[in-house]
């Protein structure tokens, strides 16, 4: 069956059954995280967006962590297990055996790996064009700087604009040394039509030099069978795969660069922007101003003319229209700042809901709590939310000043307009309009500071 055009449902067979070898991490490398997200999940992420209505994730025989953190991520989602691994043909064989929609699958099979979280749509629908020019096999190919040791794609002639004729996929160790000068790489990613996947995949053998059963094949063997193949090209940043700690790092800057930019051109002003880092799921509105050193952790909504000062922290939080917050402010999960609050130097928010033109302004934990529209923290105050054991409450309500150093001990109330003394710590509730005063009462004793000194004095020079 012939695809007449892109963006039309496919299945995804992910390959995510490699060791963390050179990753030296007892977790899959495919665990690690690129801008607060799993390499597979993104790579789900993306397959879902272009239009993937089956996720298969194909991993090694300790794989039960790979296929938990894929469920996350896939709406329609399989797991095969190839053990022991020998080589790309082999594991989607295995997710064919273990897989019965993948022998009657009424469309066609995108095959990547899992740690090459960089894919985008755009690599999908490329394949997926390539499919409508007439190939029944289409490959996603790129040019590096350094063509090292890749599979090189034989082309020939174009099925259609960008659309390369392939006629074979050779791995580097089988290559000869005119086919080593060809700097057009495989990038790791092939399309199948879905009505050839088992045929072909069955025909794959292991006549090579590392006695595996390599995926690739599978272009030369469609072309014997007279079907097309094809190759399009994608950036290499694109097709990036991760198996180190370096390729974490490279594949973060990628990832990062990309946020940036993509922010910046929805109206996000960065000031100094490879200071800034993003999450997958970060959302900023517009005419938002972001300082120095800010990381936006995952689970982070920003909404309009919103200014995030220099080295602040954000991570599962709400910032609503025109707040303010920092410098050096930490916001963590199920913080919600509301429109026109400020919240100042090394405040803590967590877990509780600043409300609309409240203060928060500097060396404060606000946690379990709500703040009422109009209030006033003052510096050094604490909700005690915590007894050792469980979690409590503090109200606060609307047009409330607590004083600088004062420590509210939850669960408690402080009613709407009232006052808390500073240096007061609260343990039972305050009234609307009241003043709660809980400190212990000044005792000043004469001359005594001459005493302290000179007895002082004479301890130190005993000593002597």
């Amino acid at each position: 069956m012939a695809n007449s055009e892109a963006n039309i449902p496919f299945a995804v067979v992910i390959l995510a059954a490699g060791k963390s070898t050179r990753m030296k991490s007892a977790r899959s490398k495919v665990l690690h995280e690129v801008g607060g997200r799993s390499l597979i999940g993104h790579v789900i992420g993306v397959a879902e967006g272009a239009g993937a209505a089956l996720t298969v994730v194909v991993t090694g025989h300790d794989g039960e962590a790979v296929a938990a953190e894929a469920s996350v991520h896939a709406a329609n989602f399989a797991h095969a297990v190839q053990d022991p691994p020998m080589g790309t043909g082999h594991a989607v064989a295995a997710a064919i055996a273990a897989v019965d929609a993948l022998t009657t699958f009424d469309g066609d099979v995108i095959v990547v790996f899992g740690d090459t979280p960089l894919l985008r749509a755009e690599n999908f629908t490329a394949l997926q064009g390539a499919r409508a020019a007439g190939a029944s096999v289409a490959v996603l190919g790129f040019t590096p700087d350094d063509a090292a040791a890749y599979g090189r794609l034989l082309v020939s002639g174009e099925l259609a604009p960008g659309v390369h004729g392939l006629e074979a996929i050779v791995e580097f160790k089988e290559a000869t040394e005119g086919q080593r000068a060809i700097d057009f790489c495989n990038g790791g990613a092939m399309l199948i039509d879905g009505a050839h996947l088992p045929a072909l995949v069955a025909a794959i053998g292991n006549d090579n030099a590392k006695g595996e059963f390599y995926l690739t094949d599978a272009v030369a063997l469609a072309v014997g069978k007279g079907l097309k193949s094809a190759a399009v090209e994608a950036a290499e940043d694109d097709v990036m795969g991760v198996d180190s700690r370096m390729g974490l790092a490279r594949a973060e800057a990628v990832f990062q660069k990309r946020a940036r930019v993509a922010h910046m051109a929805e109206g996000v002003t960065l000031r100094d922007p490879e200071t800034v880092y993003f999450s997958f799921d970060t959302k900023i509105g517009r005419d938002v101003v972001v300082g120095q050193n800010v990381v936006f952790a995952p689970g982070v909504e920003i909404a309009d003319n919103v200014t995030i000062k220099p080295f602040s922290h954000l991570e599962g939080a709400r910032v609503e229209d025109a707040a303010q917050v920092g410098p050096f402010a930490r916001l963590r999960p199920e913080a919600v700042i509301g429109r026109h609050v400020k919240i100042g130097n090394f405040v803590e928010v967590k877990k509780a809901t600043i409300e609309e033109g409240a203060k928060v302004s500097h060396l404060t934990y606000i946690g379990d709590a709500r703040v009422g529209a109009g209030s006033n923290i003052g510096a050094g105050v604490i909700t005690c939310n915590y007894d050792g054991y469980n979690k409590y409450f503090t109200d606060i309500g609307a047009d409330v000043f607590v004083g600088v150093n004062a420590a509210l001990v939850a669960p408690v109330t402080i009613g709407d307009g009232a006052n808390v003394a500073a240096g007061s710590t609260v343990t039972t509730d305050v009234p609307p309009d009241a003043l709660g005063v809980a400190r212990g009462k000044q005792r000043n004793i004469d001359g005594w500071a001459p005493k302290y000194r000179a007895r002082k004095k004479a301890e130190k020079d005993a000593k002597k």
